[in-house]
């Protein structure tokens, strides 16, 4: 599987007056990785589907928060 987290290093000016963000990252939607909706795709029970937010594990995306991001500027 293919990692949903994208990183980019934007450019930084050298009259900037403000501190660089030297990294920057984001998230890609899983969807961009299945170019069809296979058969017999594994299915989250009920409660697990309510929980995720969605009913197949392969397009489950989850959530970072600005909080809960370790180590990732951005």
């Amino acid at each position: 599987m293919y990692s949903q987290t994208r990183v980019y290093f934007p450019y930084v000016s050298p009259f900037d007056p403000c501190p660089p963000i030297r990294v920057k990252t984001f998230q890609v939607n899983p969807q961009l990785f299945i170019g069809f909706q296979p058969e017999n795709l594994p299915q989250f029970s009920p409660m697990e589907a309510l929980r995720h937010g969605v009913l197949w594990p392969a397009l489950y995306s989850p959530y970072a928060g600005r909080g809960d991001q370790e180590g990732l500027e951005g």
